[in-house]
């Protein structure tokens, strides 16, 4: 039976008539993949069940990637969302032992931490891992191979392997899914400094830190080393950290982050690193200096397409380097090569890759053409404690609102704080469009009204209630007026 799949320059077609088309010319497979993290996995795999032929290439593993190692499962599996969350998970422990104190539990002397001792449970999990996808691909028949891929023609891949042997193979369909990298900024002494991947696996745990960036990477490992007892200093450019989330749950996790008792330098980066006897001597662009075990350089990810040989094949990149999207389907503007992930710096976040891995799969070779729905997009930053959003932050509401916006908001102390004693506040926030009652920043896609928030029957006694017993309007936001926060 002949595989269904889209023929070359007939995706809207397909899309508007339903028309299926079959190979005409023999490939060596009907789709191969570069770059085996998140999105490449879950898009070979999906490909081969619709009944593809498919390759993949990926680096040879190691926790610290390069540009010629890196590793089946890519970076939330092996360097990213996994090994940071265990990493969070142990820091949590820190204040929870601080706050058993006034639940009756009696610590006598010093509670001692072993760094060493974590980082290899972290190392297990994600070898663990790392084989798990391996397994899932042969078990859905995609041949694996490892080595550095690069596109040397519209429909033919070259891959380097180990022992440094090319071997090229052609395919109907190519799938760039390389993710992204750790970058950083051109600081004199930025030699000296680490970036997220070095951090998740520092031999040695750093007791005096430094962290420069204000995005989620950098506050989450502002709060996992402060949490495992360093002192910790946070340099970011602007008057809060978390740029471009809501400005009032930025104030509380400022907030927060200090009341864990890291310090916060905001409007300050760093002007040089230098090496000392007694560690890394740290000059800010205030002149202030300070002295460091670790500094970590959280200043963002640049698209991973460097060795690709993209522009030699005419596949357009962006100033950033990211594969640029021709279409709603992830096709490049050369009609057999396509791209998902980080790689195109849409929404880098892991769970949108796999959308748009499963969307390629439908359309390529499924025979249901599927467009990625890029709306209501949760998204968690794993600081301590945590913070949550999804939908419009209030300032992009008010930017793009038609009418009147109405603002729901709970703080408080939550029970377990009452008892530990620890003045730390939660905040729950709702957005709501008054014309219509829905919410503007809740996790449903089914449009859930306020009405049907304040129908629903709360857990008790659980924080969650409190998103359904708002029944007050913090403030409400005239058309085209400027947002207001309560803090």
């Amino acid at each position: 039976m002949a595989r269904k799949m889209l023929s070359d320059g007939e995706l809207n077609k397909a899309a508007a008539a339903g028309e299926e088309a079959t190979t005409e010319t023999h490939y060596d497979f009907d789709l191969f993949v570069i770059g085996a993290g998140s999105g490449g996995v879950r898009a070979a795999r999906f490909s081969a069940n619709n009944g593809a032929k498919v390759g993949i290439c990926e680096l040879p593993f190691h926790p610290i990637s390069s540009e010629e190692i890196g590793g089946v499962g890519g970076t939330c599996v092996i360097r990213g969302c996994v090994p940071k969350k265990i990493l969070v998970y142990g820091a949590t422990y820190g204040g929870e032992l601080e706050d058993a104190r006034n639940y009756g539990w009696e610590i006598n002397g010093n509670v001692d931490f072993n760094w060493k001792k974590l980082l290899q449970k972290k190392t297990d999990e994600i070898l663990r891992l790392n084989n798990i996808y391996k397994r899932l691909l042969a078990n859905a028949a995609v041949k694996l191979y490892e080595g550095e891929g690069r596109i040397v023609g519209p429909n033919e891949v070259e891959v380097r392997q180990i022992d440094g042997t090319k071997i090229s193979y052609t395919a109907k369909h190519i799938l760039i899914a390389t993710g992204s990298r750790a970058q950083k900024p051109n600081i004199p002494g930025h030699e000296l400094a680490i970036t997220s991947d070095e951090a998740l696996s520092l031999e040695e745990f750093p007791k005096r830190a430094i962290v420069l960036g204000g995005g989620y990477i950098a506050v989450e490992f502002a709060s996992i080393w402060r949490g495992m007892g360093a002192t910790v200093d946070l340099f970011f450019r602007k008057e809060l950290p978390l740029r471009g989330f809501d400005d009032e749950m930025r104030a509380l996790v400022a907030r927060n982050l200090e009341g864990r008792g890291i310090n916060l330098h905001p409007q300050t980066s760093l002007a040089e690193l230098i090496k000392t006897d007694d560690g890394i001597k740290v000059i800010s662009s205030h002149g202030e200096e300070f002295v460091a075990d670790v500094v970590l350089f959280a200043t963002g990810r640049i698209p991973n397409t460097k060795r690709l040989n993209l522009e030699a094949v005419g596949v357009e990149l962006d100033q950033a380097g990211a594969v640029k999207v021709v279409d709603e389907y992830s096709r490049t503007n050369i009609p057999s090569i396509w791209a998902v992930g980080d790689a195109t710096n849409r929404i880098n976040l892991t769970p949108v890759a796999l959308m748009e891995a499963t969307c390629f799969a439908n359309t390529v070779f499924g025979g249901k053409p599927t467009k990625a729905d890029y709306t209501n997009v949760a998204c968690a930053v794993f600081c301590i404690p945590p913070l949550a959003v999804v939908g419009l932050s209030e300032e992009e509401a008010v930017e793009k609102a038609t009418g009147v916006i109405l603002v729901f908001t709970s703080g408080f102390n939550p029970m377990k704080n009452t008892i530990s004693g620890r003045q730390e506040k939660t905040l729950m926030k709702l957005i709501v469009d008054e014309k219509t009652d829905k919410g503007i920043a809740i996790a449903l896609k089914c449009g859930a009204t306020k009405a049907q928030f304040d129908s629903t029957v709360g857990i008790h006694p659980s924080s969650a209630e409190e998103f359904v017993t708002m029944r007050t309007v913090t403030r409400r936001i005239a058309y085209k007026a400027k947002p207001q926060t309560s803090l």
